[in-house]
């Protein structure tokens, strides 16, 4: 367990969950709350070899928080916007995005706003059925953030993205996993074991090649061809020197199955 104000860290055996922990308020998120993220996942190399993030309650992340009951956390304003993005919601998104292990979303509600890009940011991301995906920005006269101008292109196409930034309507999670946005949708009982067995695959496997293929995926949307080849022979090296590289490939010569242990 853990000692932060808005979200809960826990560590079983080498998975690391974080859960929004603000159900009252259908987990929107203050500056704070991206904060504490970003102080958790700080800790979680060489102690959890694959996170899991979800929510409390009946959302994922409802967004922002833009309108907190006594307006101390509230993010309205275009000059406090940016710099709660500036200073809190990119940087963690960044992070999360670095991390060296693999990241599991299981999206357990509403994911809104910023909500829906920490929910993308995962490599795999699982939604239960009767959850929904929202960039509702433009409902209320602002614009996409947190990389989803960006993110959202590259995950279903111009014109697709463009109906979810511009049109402001929920996508339910399975046709969000029909247009390629998300991994799968799950029936809302399953979620949580469908996203830790996961988990609990990626945790096992070999966690440097992993943490590469994650650090790969995201440059090769901006290299060329041959960029992303000379990055894939630096990453080859540093990948085939390490101890599970070696495991593998003695447990291929044996004809038995590898036994990684994250280094």
């Amino acid at each position: 367990m853990s000692d932060y104000q808005t979200i809960r860290l826990d560590i079983a055996g080498d998975i690391a969950t974080i859960t929004l922990a603000r159900p009252d308020r259908l987990n929107a998120a203050p500056p704070a709350m991206f904060d504490d993220i970003r102080a958790a996942i700080a800790t979680l190399p060489g102690q959890a070899r694959a996170l899991i993030l979800t929510g409390e309650g009946r959302a994922f992340c409802s967004g922002a928080d833009i309108a907190s009951d006594d307006g101390a956390q509230s993010v309205a304003g275009g000059e406090r916007a940016r710099n709660a993005l500036t200073s809190a919601y990119n940087p963690t998104l960044l992070a999360l995005a670095r991390l060296p292990i693999p990241v599991v979303s299981a999206v357990n509600g509403l994911a809104a706003g910023i909500g829906c890009s920490l929910a993308l940011v995962a490599d795999f991301v699982i939604a239960a059925r009767s959850a929904y995906f929202l960039q509702a920005f433009v409902n209320i006269g602002l614009v996409p953030d947190g990389g989803a101008s960006w993110l959202l292109p590259r995950l279903i196409g111009k014109a697709r993205a463009t109906e979810m930034m511009m049109l402001g309507e929920r996508l339910p999670a399975e046709t969000a996993a029909e247009w390629g946005l998300i991994h799968k949708a799950v029936d809302d009982d399953a979620l949580m074991v469908e996203a830790r067995t996961l988990a609990a695959r990626l945790a096992a496997g070999p966690t440097l090649a992993l943490g590469l293929i994650r650090q790969q995926a995201v440059a090769a949307l901006e290299q060329d061809y041959a960029t992303a080849m000379a990055a894939e022979a630096e990453q080859q090296h540093k990948a085939g020197d390490s101890a599970d590289a070696l495991e593998g490939i003695s447990a291929f010569m044996e004809k038995r199955k590898p036994v990684f242990k994250g280094r």
